[in-house]
């Protein structure tokens, strides 16, 4: 994009510059911004950007777009090379310029909208490795599903074919400005669960906030977990929008067969234009099944061949800390799940926990956040799953742990086994002395809980 499409896109003023000029990559970080790239000054609640618009420039950015600085108090001889663009608002200039760009690439460009209360990210790995088989596919990178994360992927778009885009939400309204960004041609909503319910008041409020993403679509080709009773509710009820469904209990357009669950992998049988077709999935858990299916509907929309939607499913690779599972010298299996954590993945983690071939297995739980009033029946949902999978040892963490502790022991589980810290460092310290070889350790917990830093330390032992 040039200058002046800038200009035009974001009602902005060019303080120095010329308007042919084109624009580099975006960057929002000025320590690992690469010479030509472009610098957005983004201001948050603890700090604001802008003011390093020098700085950036300084190290190698031809281009800076800021907010709320005088220029006319400021000496620009040694940036007259460069190009300064004021805008009223950087947050709302991305969102323009990035939907601008999505806007060249037409209405039939292949751009995939994943959504749902989990899964979103580990089904936008999979669906994007189906998609790749194809098409050239650019797709979010890590989580960045927010409303700086998306305009930031839609940046990278280049030379193209389709898009594997996530969109997340806390609150109502968000998924309605990303999704009117992105301008999906096929959306997917892989679930609604208790994420955010703490925002929002309830699941059908949740559901309510997901649909938003059909805002953004001209063609409305919706793709469901036929399986999620909200979702099935929506598929019988709705005959407005073109729904296409995968699942394994109810009746589906795509579904899974004769599954087979291993400690690594899982796979399946899928019915596809009359012939069976066995999947492979290269990690286990019967929840990556259902993203596998989601993978092998959108394949199907995109009128992919048959064997490119298998090598796809075959071939994806997960973002990391999500499943991340690495064998220590010590004999010691660790999980590292702790990205985000809701009640239906902790439920998910620990049934694939207790799937698993281990001499212990060992659950290490944190709090999950932005469940408001919800928070301790949630959590006492988790004890009880606990309980119910037959883990050999809990260890928990966080002020709203406790009653996933509390929960595990009231639904049968031995108050020996059960342990609780109020400290980090002890938790680290009283795994590290009471592992053995054999043992599978599972840690979950929301983000902010930084239970990856516990992972990372004790990575670091054996090695």
């Amino acid at each position: 994009m040039k200058i002046e499409e800038i200009l035009k896109e974001t009602n902005g003023e060019l303080i120095i510059g010329n308007i042919q000029n084109e624009i580099g990559n975006f960057c929002t970080d000025t320590r690992i911004i690469k010479h030509g790239e472009t610098y957005i000054g983004i201001k948050g609640e603890n700090f604001d950007g802008n003011g390093l618009w020098k700085e950036a420039l300084e190290n190698g950015a031809t281009t800076a777009i800021v907010q709320g600085i005088n220029f006319e108090m400021e000496n620009l001889t040694k940036f007259k090379e460069c190009n300064i663009i004021v805008v009223e608002d950087t947050l709302k200039a991305i969102a323009t310029i990035a939907k601008y760009k999505r806007s060249l690439y037409g209405e039939k460009f292949p751009l995939v909208g994943i959504t749902g209360s989990v899964g979103k990210t580990s089904t936008k790995d999979i669906v994007a490795s189906v998609v790749s088989q194809k098409y050239k596919t650019l797709k979010t990178e890590g989580n960045k599903n927010n409303e700086i994360g998306l305009p930031f992927t839609i940046f990278n778009l280049g030379e193209h074919e389709a898009a594997v885009i996530e969109m997340g939400m806390n609150h109502f309204g968000e998924i309605s400005k990303l999704t009117k960004i992105a301008q999906p041609k096929i959306a997917v909503i892989t679930n609604i669960g208790t994420s955010h319910i703490g925002n929002l008041g309830s699941r059908e409020n949740i559901l309510k906030a997901k649909l938003e993403i059909l805002e953004g679509m001209k063609d409305k080709i919706l793709v469901i977990n036929n399986d999620n009773d909200l979702l099935h509710n929506l598929y019988l009820n709705n005959k407005d929008i073109q729904i296409y469904t995968y699942g394994i209990e109810n009746k589906s357009d795509i579904m899974a067969e004769q599954i087979s669950l291993n400690e690594n992998s899982s796979e399946f049988i899928c019915d596809l234009d009359g012939r069976k077709f066995k999947i492979k999935v290269p990690v286990g858990g019967i929840h990556f099944i259902y993203n596998a299916l989601c993978a092998v509907t959108v394949g199907r929309i995109l009128n992919l061949d048959i064997q490119d939607i298998i090598n796809g499913i075959g071939s994806f690779e997960l973002t990391k800390k999500r499943m991340d599972i690495t064998e220590l010298e010590n004999g010691v299996k660790i999980i590292n799940d702790s990205y985000n954590a809701s009640f239906e993945s902790m439920q998910a983690s620990l049934r694939y926990l207790q799937s698993l071939k281990a001499t212990r297995k060992i659950a290490v739980l944190g709090d999950m956040f932005e469940l408001g009033e919800f928070s301790k029946e949630l959590h006492e949902k988790v004890g009880k799953e606990v309980a119910q999978n037959s883990i050999d040892i809990l260890i928990c963490n966080g002020q709203n742990a406790k009653y996933i502790a509390k929960a595990a022991e009231r639904f049968g589980m031995d108050n020996k086994h059960i342990y609780y810290f109020e400290d980090k460092l002890q938790l680290e310290e009283f795994v590290k002395s009471n592992w053995q070889g054999g043992d599978t350790i599972l840690f979950k917990a929301s983000n902010g809980m930084k239970f990856f830093k516990i992972v990372e330390n004790l990575l670091s032992v054996t090695k």
